[in-house]
């Protein structure tokens, strides 16, 4: 395995094929893609939906990707390990469809990834061991336990990492944001950050389905929807908020 600090694993696998690759999205008429970083594509720049609204200020839609957006499956059940000078990220998920958006996420951020099958029928998406991720772990690790640290706050694009990961529609129609199911502590300060984020959620135990923040109501919901952003095309047509 590679230690170059830039997520090179040699041959990295294919995500699943238990759900459809999505089509590369064409870019928009007259639109430039920019590079940024060490060859990161950059998104583009905000645009205004058919209403005229802007995009909200911490939407996912109006920032550009960032190492730091994976504080977001922190704040789930994402892992940070540390080796030396070094630190790789997991995370594991329960559909094939969250391997494809995941691995694309990472790879927006110069990550490399790769996936494995677990026993319980879902899948393992983790990064290889690169100096990059470092910081997040200096951060996040107090020793060997996952805390978030004091200036953690969400946005947009953490909060659709989050959401892509282990986000639920609910049959009440609120969405369920999956939590660590080990990270007790981190309980507590994820739903004073998705509050201060518009997103006042009900804590969900493990003997209820969770443990997660359910968001409900509409106006929450809508909030949560304009500050994801639209559904990444490999997610299923319910599986992600709506606009209203």
């Amino acid at each position: 395995m590679s230690l170059s600090g830039f997520g090179d694993t040699g041959a990295a696998q294919p995500p699943p094929a238990l759900f459809p690759a999505p089509e590369p999205e064409a870019p928009a008429p007259g639109s430039v893609r920019r590079r940024s970083g060490a060859g990161v594509p950059s998104s583009p720049p905000p645009q205004t939906d058919d209403a005229g609204r802007q995009l909200v200020f911490f939407g996912a839609e109006a920032a550009e990707p960032t190492v730091a957006d994976l504080a977001g499956l922190l704040a789930g059940p994402g892992e940070v390990v540390r080796m030396g000078g070094t630190a790789r990220l997991s995370v594991r998920v329960d559909a094939a469809w969250r391997v494809h958006v995941l691995v694309a996420e990472l790879a927006l951020r110069g990550l490399a990834a790769s996936w494995e099958p677990t026993g319980d029928e879902r899948h393992a998406v983790r990064t290889s061991y690169t100096r990059v991720l470092k910081p997040l772990a200096v951060a996040w690790l107090h020793g060997t336990a996952k805390r978030p640290p004091a200036t953690f706050h969400l946005t947009g694009r953490r909060l659709r990492l989050w959401l892509a990961a282990a986000g639920t529609p609910e049959p009440s129609g609120g969405f369920l944001l999956r939590l660590g199911e080990g990270d007790r502590e981190c309980w507590e300060p994820i739903g004073a950050a998705l509050a201060a984020a518009g997103l006042e959620g009900t804590m969900t135990g493990p003997d209820d389905g969770g443990p997660g923040y359910l968001i409900s109501g509409r106006r929450r919901l809508g909030r949560l929807a304009e500050l994801v952003g639209e559904p990444p095309r490999a997610a299923p047509a319910d599986a992600w908020p709506t606009r209203p």
